[in-house]
């Protein structure tokens, strides 16, 4: 009982901006992100990745937001179980100071891609490509889902490998302490 109490305390302050600073890593791990693991600061590449239309994107595109990177494929079942969750985070909390971010990487055909957000639900996330891994690569995603938190100066600040509820109270929490001031 005092565990729980303490858990949603952690949870409550962290999720309170007025609150806001560091992230408190102990209570996102004990609060079902258990496979976060906080990274040094690196500086993400500038590689670029695609959308359907063909047009051209970057990480750097998001600097001055905190960004939830998703790597994702149609054929990975803990990806089809995930999405839902980030599509929720994004709807959620995206917009100035937050964006989800899922790319698709490999092999993934547009119909397939269809079929799969359809099926998931997924309404909020735009679709965006890596055909080729070559952002995955450079990032050194080995399989997904790989889910990297990066901060507003485009620095990688943790990584999840493997999947997740990101729309659980313990993420909401880690994203609010994130992009607090």
């Amino acid at each position: 009982m005092l565990r729980s109490l303490v858990l949603y305390t952690a949870l409550l302050i962290g999720a309170n901006p007025a609150f806001g600073g560091e992230i408190d890593w102990q209570a996102a791990h004990d609060g079902g992100l258990a496979k976060l693991a906080q990274t040094d600061a690196t500086p993400v590449p500038e590689t670029t990745f695609t959308d359907p239309d063909g047009g051209t994107h970057s990480l750097k595109d998001y600097r001055g937001k905190v960004v939830l990177l998703n790597f994702w494929a149609t054929w990975c079942a803990p990806c089809r179980e995930e999405m839902p969750s980030l599509d929720a985070l994004q709807a959620e909390l995206g917009g100035e100071d937050f964006q989800v971010v899922a790319i698709a990487a490999g092999h993934n055909p547009p119909p397939a891609i269809k079929k799969f957000l359809t099926e998931a639900k997924v309404e909020n996330l735009p679709v965006l490509l890596d055909p080729r891994q070559t952002l995955a690569r450079e990032m050194g995603v080995m399989g997904m889902p790989v889910t990297v938190l990066i901060d507003r100066d485009g620095n990688e600040i943790a990584r999840l490998i493997g999947g997740a509820d990101w729309s659980s109270d313990a993420a909401k929490a880690l994203i609010k302490q994130a992009t607090a001031p």
